[in-house]
């Protein structure tokens, strides 16, 4: 996984969105209205974020799937809630970062489920939170260092205070559709 720091435009005019926004659900732990995720994230990215060309894939994986791809690519043992995978060319970074994003995550739910519990908020914030989070590090966030990792959860929270503000997050859980 790539790391690099950005910093976020002061103010950002809304673009049309040229985009490859895709979904994977791979999971049966809940089951998720991803037509919905979409709308929040095409919200985000234009709104927010600004960009005008997204070629990203969105993983909703089991436990043990992402146990997985934690141990195989970071080398780290368990599952976790969210990896993020950077597929920018470094070149087109350079040039023009804030305008494209290319890059993957995966997404445990259960993990979202069980985070839930714990901070005692709903799993489907958790999981809007996770994808706000891999595309704050595909916009150049860290939270490897602690310095670091304050301003990107500062930035984490303002954006799921603008969300919760537009959208009722409980919407992504689908309850008459297959998982």
């Amino acid at each position: 996984m790539r790391k690099s720091t950005s910093v976020r435009p002061a103010a950002i005019t809304p673009r049309p969105l040229r985009s490859t926004l895709q979904f994977r659900n791979r999971q049966r732990d809940r089951r998720l209205n991803l037509r919905f995720l979409r709308r929040v994230l095409t919200h985000l990215l234009r709104c927010e974020f600004g960009v005008a060309h997204v070629e990203l894939g969105f993983h909703f994986v089991t436990a043990s799937e992402m146990a997985r791809v934690n141990w195989r690519f970071l080398r780290h043992e368990g599952s976790t809630d969210v990896i993020t995978f950077d597929h920018a060319d470094p070149e087109d970074k350079r040039k023009d970062r804030a305008s494209t994003l290319h890059g993957e995550a995966f997404i445990c739910v259960a993990d979202a489920v069980k985070q839930a519990r714990e901070f005692k908020t709903s799993w489907q914030g958790e999981v809007v939170r996770y994808a706000v989070h891999a595309l704050l590090h595909l916009q150049g966030y860290d939270d490897l260092q602690p310095a670091k990792r304050r301003v990107m959860k500062r930035e984490e929270n303002r954006l799921m205070r603008g969300l919760a503000k537009t959208f009722d997050l409980a919407q992504l859980e689908t309850l008459n559709s297959k998982p």
